[in-house]
């Protein structure tokens, strides 16, 4: 997925190349928790193939930079805090879970960091969100960290076409569980997301789907949710149907006429960055070309964090909670 906020995007430290505990190629990674040790004597060396670029790891990255929220809670989740020797760009707050060991690691940047600041940080091993974390223009090019010794992995929503988002969400994390020497935590928080699926599938199982429009931003043209990305399974497993669900990427422009003819009953607003989910509402609320629209007529929305609705550990969750709001009561114990 590429980036789509505004703005994507000091002397340089060479970095020697006996930093990295990696070795070649260039992928995903973390490690260096207190029970690191263990890890190191099993698993590796381990090989991955991860957006066409592979790695083989002779032991866990030590020194780690995440580049995007979703990513680092990923980490948090695995237990790897240790691990992360800088982090950049929150899309809005990090789950209560994660407050206390987000705030002990180093913000190297609001939002992308320079290549320098990258280096500045002395990391093994930079794990990014999304695609445009690696832009080779800004400096950041997964080739180009690889010459200083800096092992890379990116996000498989940015690289995945044609598989079912949620087992590429079980693939991430299951990949840097293995990374970072932790494959039974990773085991475990899948089979947990399974059940929790399970359960909100049950819970819904009967119900007529809601169809369901994606308003991320956009004014002349609506940025929505398209069909490759989790944020159209999310909709699915919640009980709705993305009416752009034809749009074959996970985020794209769709023309406001589309969104009239295609009567969406429910209004799903990404809440993130600097303009208000009141103020995308008053938006929406206001244009008389959407008057007519079945979701502005009943003033239905319902709202999701961005971070909810990226390829990370928040997804089952977020299922149940969007569930709640497009089926209200039906998910209720």
């Amino acid at each position: 997925m590429s980036r789509r906020t505004p703005a994507l995007i000091a002397a340089a430290v060479l970095l020697p190349l006996a930093l990295t505990a990696c070795s070649t190629s260039s992928a995903d990674g973390d490690a260096a928790t207190g029970d690191t040790a263990d890890a190191r004597s099993d698993g590796f060396p381990y090989t991955v193939k991860n957006c066409g670029v592979t790695t083989t790891f002779e032991a866990p990255p030590e020194r780690v930079v995440t580049m995007n929220q979703h990513v680092t809670e990923i980490m948090l989740e695995l237990g790897l805090k240790k691990s992360l020797v800088g982090t950049a760009y929150l899309d809005d707050q990090v789950l209560p879970k994660y407050a206390q060991d987000y705030a002990s690691v180093p913000v190297i940047a609001k939002e992308y960091p320079s290549y320098e600041q990258v280096l500045a940080a002395d990391p093994d091993f930079v794990y990014g969100g999304y695609s445009s974390a690696f832009t080779a223009a800004d400096g950041r090019g997964r080739e180009a960290l690889k010459k200083s010794g800096i092992e890379t992995r990116l996000n498989t929503e940015s690289c995945t076409e044609g598989d079912q988002p949620m087992d590429t969400l079980y693939e991430e994390i299951r990949e840097v569980g293995r990374t970072f020497g932790v494959p039974d935590r990773a085991e475990a928080w899948i089979k947990e997301a399974k059940a929790d699926n399970a359960a909100t599938a049950k819970k819904l199982a009967g119900l007529k789907p809601v169809p369901v429009f994606v308003y991320d931003s956009g004014d002349k043209t609506a940025f929505t949710a398209g069909g490759e990305g989790i944020g159209n399974e999310l909709i699915e497993r919640a009980g709705g149907t993305n009416v752009f669900a034809d749009l074959d990427k996970p985020f794209g422009d769709a023309s406001w006429e589309n969104v009239v003819d295609r009567k969406p009953e429910v209004i799903v607003i990404y809440d993130y960055g600097a303009t208000t989910v009141e103020q995308k509402k008053k938006r929406l609320l206001t244009d008389p070309a959407l008057a007519d629209v079945p979701a502005i007529k009943n003033k239905r929305f319902a709202v999701m964090p961005l971070s909810d609705a990226v390829l990370g550990v928040r997804v089952p969750a977020a299922v149940e909670k969007l569930a709640a709001q497009l089926h209200p009561g039906a998910t209720t114990p």
